[in-house]
Formats: structure tokens, sequence, C-alpha cells
């Protein structure tokens, strides 16, 4: 890995500390005055737990085992409820969702996603989004969103042989 590699990695090195992430969001909820509901809530700590990204159906499995009934609408709706607020990503190549490393603040980022163990990295640098905007400004496009998702093999599997 390069010097360079190994200083984004080390500045932008993200703790998964689950319970610590749902009471960010639930605070920056209570600053906006937003209603995080019971499913939400659920739906949030659920995304939360997962180590790798999670897809609604597994959600939806997950929430069969608590209280009260779960249905995919519920699930979608608490999913656009979290996405639309900034507070997890969808991973749209693999139809799957993650927390959001910064729920308090709106920003764009790329992910870097493992090919072999499904891992979801979130590069919190703010310099790929603006490029990609000026990029696009150049050309005369106004763009609405970014989604950048860069699949490869991450450094955990790339030290273990392929099996």
């Amino acid at each position: 890995m390069s010097p360079t590699a190994r200083k984004i990695l080390a500045t932008h090195a993200h703790r998964h500390d689950a319970q610590a992430f749902v009471r960010d969001v639930s605070k920056v909820c209570d600053e906006r005055g937003l209603r995080l509901t019971a499913i939400r809530l659920r739906v949030l700590e659920l995304v939360a737990e997962a180590r790798i990204p999670v897809k609604a159906y597994d959600l939806l499995d997950r929430l069969k085992d608590g209280p009260g009934m779960a249905a995919p609408p519920t699930v979608y709706r608490a999913l656009d409820f979290l996405l639309e607020h900034g507070f997890i990503h969808k991973l749209e190549s693999i139809n799957s969702y993650v927390g959001c490393h910064h729920p308090g603040e709106a920003h764009q980022v790329p992910f870097l996603i493992c090919d072999r163990c499904s891992s979801a990295m979130e590069i919190c640098d703010e310099q790929v989004a603006v490029l990609l905007t000026a990029q696009a400004r150049d050309r005369g496009f106004t763009p609405a969103s970014q989604t950048l998702e860069v699949h490869g093999t991450c450094a955990s599997c790339s030290d273990r042989p392929h099996s």
C-alpha cells in the first residue's frame, strides 16, 4: 500500500460503534425536529449493527423476529426516511444500505466495495465530489446527485489467498 493510501486510511478510519451511531442520529433528529419512529429506529439499528452492507429484504427478515408486523412497504418507507435525511447511504451497484459516518452533515461520498468479503468503505474526501461536480459543470451538465462505487478487493482480502 502506498504511503498516500495509508495516510488517507489512517485519517479517515472509522470505528464500528453501532450504539454511538444510533445515538448520533437520534440527536440529529431531535435537533432537526424529525420523528424517529420505532420502526425507523429499529431499521437504523439493524443497518448500524451490520458489519457489511445490508439488503432491504435481509432487514425485513430480521424485523420479523421482533414485535409488531413488518411488511416490505414499512421497511422501504423507513429506509427512504433515513436516506432522505442522510443517515444512511444506498450502494446502488449491490442494492444494499450502510450507515453514514457523518449523519449530521450533507455530503456525497464514494465507496470502495470489496467483491470478496462484501465490505464497503466510505471515503471521506470532499475533493472527489468537488472534482466530479466541476468536471460535470465544465461540460454543461448540472449534477443532481452522485453515486461513485469502486469495486475491487480490500486490503484484508488481498492478504488472504482467494478460495
